[in-house]
């Protein structure tokens, strides 16, 4: 599995795409694309890789704030003038069809029901998995401002954690437990923003857990610039744990 990281921005980042994790599939019995979130400057991005319209299959949004899903009309208008015919699943929190519905209807209205090609939704509720195919996906609430889930998702025996926004709580933590990787927002330094994760949390985090690697991402703009020096300051506390701090376009492969 390659992890293509789109986007790995904050909201008003404006060097940086929204953060957007792009999965790309190779298996012998499966190829395609799954997409983590799509913020306001996610299509774009992902329109530049010039991607055959029909290639994706899944879209996670994590939750309902702006640079996390509100570029998902955008994409969806984009299928639909490519003639894609394919079928796309949707995955989300609870209220995942009412959100994705409201937002085509204030930013395309009447485009859903001539699509071309048909949308299933799919809640994932915590404490309970989904299975698409070969894919299992699994969620718990996150500390944030707004419901927001952090996702494990297993696929061809490899488990990927993919935060969303929000600090850690002990349900997420035992959701990453034994994953091949973490992707985590760390907003700050350290837990001084309400409802975000920070630089030192997630790398206890990712200790706690067991996992090998951590790629941060979501840094608030300034602080950004100040990660990789508090990183290396840290390593010593943490000499099993390779942490990375991903630029848009970097990929990792699992």
């Amino acid at each position: 599995m390659e992890i293509h990281f789109l986007g790995v921005g904050e909201a008003c980042d404006g060097r940086q795409t929204n953060t957007s994790i792009l999965l790309k599939i190779d298996n012998k019995d499966q190829q395609g694309r799954i997409l983590l979130d799509c913020g306001f400057s996610v299509p774009h991005t992902y329109l530049s890789l010039d991607p055959p319209a029909e290639e994706l299959q899944l879209l996670w949004i994590s939750h309902f704030h702006g640079d996390h899903f509100l570029g998902t009309p955008l994409l969806l208008l984009w299928f639909w003038e490519m003639k894609r015919e394919n079928p796309l699943s949707i995955l989300g929190p609870p209220g995942i069809e009412t959100a994705i519905r409201n937002a085509m209807n204030m930013s395309y209205p009447n485009l859903l029901g001539r699509l071309g090609y048909t949308i299933s939704f799919h809640e994932v509720a915590p404490g309970k998995k989904v299975q698409i195919a070969e894919s299992i996906w699994e969620g718990e609430y996150s500390d944030h401002s707004q419901a927001c889930l952090s996702l494990r998702l297993k696929l061809y025996g490899k488990a990927l954690f993919y935060s969303g926004d929000g600090r850690p709580t002990p349900m997420t933590q035992a959701l990453a437990r034994g994953c091949d990787l973490i992707i985590h927002e760390a907003y700050g330094l350290d837990d001084t923003t309400p409802g975000h994760g920070s630089i030192r949390t997630c790398l206890e985090f990712a200790h706690t857990a067991g996992v090998r690697r951590l790629a941060l991402v979501h840094m608030q703009r300034d602080v950004r610039m100040l990660a990789q020096n508090v990183i290396k300051s840290l390593s010593l506390k943490y000499p099993d744990l390779e942490t990375t701090i991903p630029e848009m376009g970097s990929k990792i492969i699992l």
